[in-house]
């Protein structure tokens, strides 16, 4: 479930998670998981009202079990609820991102093809950029035209960590 918006229309509940790539903010409503942040994340980047902290929540609680799975190497997939927030391009965006297979990569260039706008190459990077669920919805599985590291919201040492666990031999 997606909301057309960028503008956080309901109040989160949320808990926070440590991680081997640092501390977690998790965020949902009654619907679904609405944004996983990072410990310095901006607060303009994923807009969201956190107002309850409870880690018993079942859609938190899911998808903490279900990130200290991936964390273990032990899940490849996620299946927790969404519920987040975006335009249609950012949506058609995130969409492609879950389509990235497990220890693959894809350029912007490519993602920008595959979900049919070959020349918004920058917007599609802008979108990546504003991915609501990071590691869920792998951002970190896109790269530089030249196969570079570059942006990413928890920043390139996580990225590349992020990149290493998903390896054949991570």
């Amino acid at each position: 479930m997606t909301r057309e918006s960028n503008v956080p229309r309901a109040e989160h509940m949320f808990t926070r998670m440590d991680s081997p790539v640092g501390r977690l903010t998790l965020a949902a409503t009654a619907a679904g998981l609405a944004a996983i942040l990072w410990e310095n994340d901006g607060p303009r980047r994923v807009p969201v009202r956190l107002t309850v902290e409870d880690a018993t929540q079942p859609i938190l609680a899911l998808a903490v079990r279900q990130l200290d799975e991936y964390f273990a190497g032990q899940r490849r997939r996620f299946s927790v609820p969404l519920d987040v927030a975006g335009t249609a391009f950012q949506r058609s965006v995130w969409e492609g991102l879950q389509s990235i297979p497990f220890g693959e990569t894809r350029s912007y260039g490519q993602l920008a093809a595959q979900i049919g706008r070959p020349t918004a190459v920058r917007a599609v990077g802008a979108a990546n950029g504003r991915n609501p669920i990071s590691i869920m919805t792998p951002c970190h599985r896109v790269l530089g035209a030249t196969g570079k590291l570059t942006g990413f919201a928890g920043g390139l040492e996580v990225k590349a960590r992020l990149l290493a666990l998903e390896a054949p031999n991570g």
